[in-house]
């Protein structure tokens, strides 16, 4: 099964402020739930944390795995924790798995994911968060859909053939 990754990054690769979005872009929300309805979604403990204290809960309508560090840390109900990337990717190589964050876990999986759904954001943000630069050497842009201020944009990674 595949494994992807969703973000929205603004030009200076911004990709978060206090641990929130730095923007408001009910189009990209929508679009990640589109996306990652009914899949994994593989995030840093930070990232649930922020999810939980907006939503109250993890995402509905999709399996939540936690990437953690922490041994002590108690996961809500029905999360599932890892506690290294390798033993995350292999015990869930059989779903449907979308990297949902935070910095650090999209600086460790780039270039282990198969696809990136990336939403550009048309501005310059102060931020404390930050997406990696996509290697053009290793992702060829598949589609792009412009909107007013944004761009939904789909990443594969090239092999040989492509």
């Amino acid at each position: 099964m595949p494994f992807s990754l969703i973000v929205a990054v603004a030009k200076n690769n911004c990709i978060g402020a206090g641990n929130k979005l730095p923007w408001n872009i009910p189009e990209d929300l929508k679009h990640f739930k589109d996306l990652t309805l009914g899949k994994t979604c593989l995030m840093g403990q930070t990232t649930l944390d922020s999810i939980i204290g907006y939503l109250g809960k993890p995402l509905p309508g999709r399996k939540t795995v936690v990437l953690t560090k922490d041994k002590s840390y108690q996961p809500p109900a029905n999360v599932r924790v890892f506690y290294s990337l390798d033993e995350a990717f292999e015990k869930l190589k059989n779903e449907d798995v979308f990297v949902c964050g935070g910095a650090s876990i999209y600086a460790q999986t780039i270039n282990r994911v198969d696809t990136l759904y990336i939403t550009h954001v048309d501005k310059i943000v102060d931020g404390d968060a930050f997406f990696p630069e996509i290697d053009k050497n290793i992702w060829h842009e598949t589609a792009r859909e412009d909107h007013e201020g944004f761009s939904f944009v789909t990443y594969r990674k090239i092999t040989p053939n492509t």
